[in-house]
């Protein structure tokens, strides 16, 4: 993966808009948190493959913390803190965001064919 270029990474959010597009979203401090504090409140949101049209997704942020949000006819899906991008060897648009040790804290994948499981 690379840091995130606002300018190609809205390209590919443009080039798969108002498409059939398959998501994965992952948020986790999981194992992370309670590995160095035993009191820490471990949180964390996981889909795979959820099978939406967006109207249009936008990409905001500066520096190496960016959001990512696609615009549904009801709503929103977004990811928050993304860092590094690529494309895939199927054209799908990978998206994480990693802390300072890099470890993953938030993914958000897009692509026209399912993630395997």
């Amino acid at each position: 993966m690379e840091p995130i270029t606002i300018e190609a990474v809205q390209k590919e959010l443009d080039r798969l808009a108002n498409k059939d597009v398959y998501v994965h979203l992952e948020t986790t401090n999981g194992a992370y948190a309670s590995h160095f504090d035993e009191n820490a409140y471990n949180v964390g949101a996981f889909i795979r493959n959820a099978k939406v049209s967006y109207l249009h997704g936008k990409i905001v942020g500066s520096k190496n913390t960016y959001r990512v949000g696609l615009k549904l006819d009801i709503g929103w899906v977004y990811a928050e803190g993304v860092n590094q991008w690529e494309l895939d060897e199927e054209q799908r648009l990978l998206m994480a965001g990693h802390d300072r040790e890099g470890r993953l804290m938030v993914a958000l994948e897009i692509g026209e064919t399912p993630f395997k499981n």
